[in-house]
């Protein structure tokens, strides 16, 4: 990964401009800080000729549902392997974006994964239930880029 900050916003704002990222950001509230539990691999694929959007290779209807325990907190490493941006976005949860921050880790529903980065955010297993999982471009979600997560 050769962004030393593949969380960094590119907003495309003029040069000298200060433009925030997610390590400027820390929560209000702390969150019960606990290490993560396990790390799940997340690899973004697609093809732009096929216009075919996965997740780990094979699309929402071919895939098994990413069964986290109640009480867990799981490591969501993202691996882009597209030339596309894709802001992930979780129900249920949050996303705890691994920017140094601790128990005031910026809490995001949606954290973007930009072409060819490598981003780790915790997610608390805090909610029982069904919940979804998907890339908050609709025609990404629609062609695959979509899971389900049930904590149990």
């Amino acid at each position: 990964n050769m962004d030393p900050d593949p969380l960094t916003n590119d907003t495309g704002a003029p040069p000298g401009t200060r433009v925030l990222s997610y390590r400027d950001l820390k929560a209000i509230d702390p969150y019960p800080y606990k290490r993560y539990d396990r790390i799940i691999e997340i690899r973004l694929t697609g093809n732009m000729q096929r216009y075919f959007w996965p997740i780990n290779g094979r699309k929402f209807s071919e895939a098994q549902p990413i069964v986290l325990r109640y009480g867990e907190r799981v490591r969501f490493r993202f691996i882009n392997e597209t030339m596309m941006n894709h802001p992930m976005h979780i129900h249920g949860t949050w996303f705890l974006p691994d920017v140094g921050n601790g128990a005031r880790s910026p809490k995001k529903h949606t954290v973007n994964i930009k072409p060819g980065a490598t981003v780790d955010v915790d997610v608390p297993a805090d909610a029982e239930g069904p919940w979804a999982f998907h890339c908050h471009q609709l025609y990404h979600m629609e062609t695959g880029m979509m899971r389900k997560i049930e904590v149990v």
